[in-house]
């Protein structure tokens, strides 16, 4: 807000501090795929594990670690979303063999469907933006991750803080 007077910042939409964006956009984001998805059955967690596995068989720690920034708490959920009574394995869209992981064929068909969802929503989340704008912003949402990253491990480490 450096710079900009306060009536400045509140019609420009800067008067709230990054943090509140963050949570605020994270939780619209989920509310959005719910509104998206929900009829299909699907919630985010479970689009996005259809999503690892259009690319190719994974193991259960594939997926974990693919899905990790995402788990709620950091605690993967897998197995519900998997293996529970409305688990992607118990409707048939994927299937396994000991711990490989592959889409069905109903599986692809409910992927497809979602993608073109998830699409839609993607564009909407990005309306009035360039892809340039775009991909400045992430730049910048992980230049500031990596700050704090690197904060913390030098403070695990016994590291100074600036």
């Amino acid at each position: 807000m450096e710079g900009l007077t306060r009536k400045e910042a509140v019609v420009s939409g800067t008067d709230k501090p990054i943090g509140y964006w963050l949570k605020h956009l994270h939780n619209l984001i989920e509310e959005q795929f719910d509104a998206t998805l929900g009829d299909l059955g699907l919630d985010r967690r479970q689009w996005q594990i259809l999503n690892v596995l259009s690319g190719g068989t994974r193991s259960r720690s594939e997926i974990e670690q693919a899905l990790a920034p995402f788990w709620p708490d950091g605690v993967p959920q897998l197995d519900a979303a998997l293996d529970g009574p409305d688990g992607l394995v118990a409707r048939g869209w994927v299937g396994y063999d000991a711990d490989a992981l592959t889409l069905t064929e109903h599986g692809r068909a409910a992927h497809g469907t979602a993608a073109e969802r998830v699409g839609g929503t993607r564009r909407l989340l990005l309306r009035g933006l360039t892809p340039e704008q775009y991909a400045e912003t992430v730049r910048i949402l992980s230049v500031m991750a990596g700050n704090l990253e690197a904060a913390l491990a030098g403070r695990s480490a016994g590291g100074k803080q600036d």
